[in-house]
């Protein structure tokens, strides 16, 4: 039985789109976006909904949770197939999805059973205590990367907290990172009016941030859309959380094993071609390992296999569409120009790029043409592309590694867990992986960055109590008070 009813994707004003495959360019389904005034009406409509629902028992709210969690399992064989079809994602990025996306649901559930405040003490002859109260409707902006993943990150904490959701995925994944979510729920038993989908462009996402009934935003994207979200926020006076960009640094000191270092390496760089906010950006390498290293890698580069991953068993997808593949291939064009050595892949096919490997990369590469900087080293590439750059001490890899304004994850490889420890102090970031590469996720965890990666703001765990509950302060007196006056 399908869990998908295309029908209910046409019932918005914006305007007609289509689910489009990236490997082959075929139209998947026909679909609406968002206007404006459907966001209008779905905030109206989930404040309305909001109210029962989290009145309703906890118990009440976290067997829906966990009824959303065991259907994604059941219909994991047709959501997968959206998500490598529609985000061009290879079969195991898709179970990855899967299984963490259930994942989430669980979590959520045993969130609706945590203590929701503490007994303080007072100095007056009262009972004082704080207590979490739902923030009422959350606005969540979610990207195609990871559609399904960073949706129900937001949404499913929201909702098991008591919260009504207006979630407005990316359309070019309005199907595996929206509509499936729709459905999901609905068939756990979610009570309409919940949990709106509205796949937009901009300008549903600035009604959704404007909207009063809206008090809290979730963004997962672009560090520039970040700002934008992040400014209209405040200027409305509601919270929003923001998990943007990243171009993290993979450190490998000069005691690692190269050997078992080479698959994290490119796994950190390569993983969904690269379009992942955790990718490395920068791997920084020990002088002493930093031929070899980029030798290996771009041996490992070009092993890889690129292609339909829903007709073929391939290592890499196709990227999303032709915008992004333009600013992929020029981000590598320019550094080559600025001295950079493409030591592997910078072709593509069609949206197919090449994993690539550039050497000797860094803000002062020179050479014939250059212009000073190689972009794809300083920039946040969103490709499969892993610039590699020597160093000669301790001092010099944190410097280098503090050099980007982005603050997400840091991987360093070392035999000396103790050192990395001491290393990663110097280094600010909400993310860090030591023996391991740069794109790691949990529920269970707080996940973040800093800096131009986010507000510092962490989704995941108990850190979702904070991002999706108000702290209320209550005192109680048998009598009433007297004053002065």
């Amino acid at each position: 039985m399908s869990l998908l009813e295309p029908n209910d994707w046409l019932a918005l004003r914006g305007g007609p789109a289509e689910a489009v495959e990236p490997a082959t360019g075929e139209g998947l389904a026909a679909l609406t976006l968002a206007a404006p005034a459907d966001v209008a009406d779905a905030a109206a409509g989930a404040a309305e909904a909001q109210r029962d629902w989290a009145r309703r028992p906890y118990a009440e709210r976290a067997a829906v949770l966990r009824r959303a969690g065991d259907l994604v399992h059941r219909h994991a064989a047709e959501i997968g197939a959206w998500i490598v079809r529609e985000a061009g994602s290879v079969r195991g990025k898709a179970e990855f999805e899967i299984r963490t996306a259930a994942e989430e649901c669980y979590e959520a559930a045993a969130l609706a059973h945590r203590p929701l405040g503490q007994v303080l003490p007072s100095g007056a002859p009262r009972l004082s205590y704080t207590t979490r109260v739902p923030a009422g409707v959350v606005g969540v902006i979610a990207p195609f990367n990871v559609p399904l993943v960073l949706a129900i990150r937001s949404v499913a904490p929201a909702l098991a907290l008591g919260n009504a959701v207006l979630l407005k995925p990316d359309p070019r994944t309005a199907v595996c990172g929206g509509h499936v979510l729709a459905a999901v729920f609905a068939e756990a038993g979610l009570p309409a009016g919940l949990l709106h989908v509205l796949p937009g462009g901009a300008d549903a996402g600035r009604a959704l941030v404007e909207d009063p009934r809206v008090r809290v935003v979730s963004f997962t994207g672009s560090t520039a859309a970040g700002r934008s979200v992040g400014a209209l926020a405040a200027r409305h006076l509601k919270r929003a959380h923001l998990e943007l960009g990243g171009n993290s640094a993979f450190l490998v000191l000069a005691d690692a094993d190269l050997d078992a270092a080479m698959s994290t390496a490119a796994w950190a760089s390569f993983f969904h071609q690269g379009q992942v906010c955790m990718t490395a950006g920068r791997h920084l390498v020990h002088a002493s390992l930093y031929d070899e290293y980029v030798a290996r890698l771009a041996a490992k580069a070009d092993a890889l296999t690129v292609g339909d991953p829903f007709r073929e068993q391939v290592h890499l997808g196709p990227v999303i569409d032709r915008g992004q593949l333009g600013k992929i291939d020029a981000l590598v064009r320019e550094s080559a120009a600025a001295g950079v050595r493409i030591a592997a892949g910078g072709t593509h096919r069609e949206l197919f790029y090449r994993p690539t490997v550039l050497a000797d990369a860094g803000p002062d590469a020179t050479g014939p043409g250059s212009v000073g900087a190689s972009p794809a080293y300083g920039q946040e590439v969103f490709g499969p592309v892993a610039p590699v750059r020597a160093f000669r001490t301790l001092d010099e890899a944190v410097a280098l590694a503090n050099e980007s304004s982005y603050g997400l994850a840091l991987g360093i490889v070392t035999r000396d867990a103790a050192r990395a420890l001491d290393l990663a102090d110097r280094i600010p970031t909400g993310l860090l992986h030591i023996n391991d590469q740069t794109v790691n996720d949990e529920p269970v965890a707080a996940f973040g960055g800093l800096a131009d990666s986010g507000t510092g703001s962490r989704f995941g765990g108990e850190a979702n109590l904070d991002a999706f509950t108000e702290t209320r302060w209550t005192t109680v007196r048998a009598t009433p008070a007297g004053y002065p006056f």
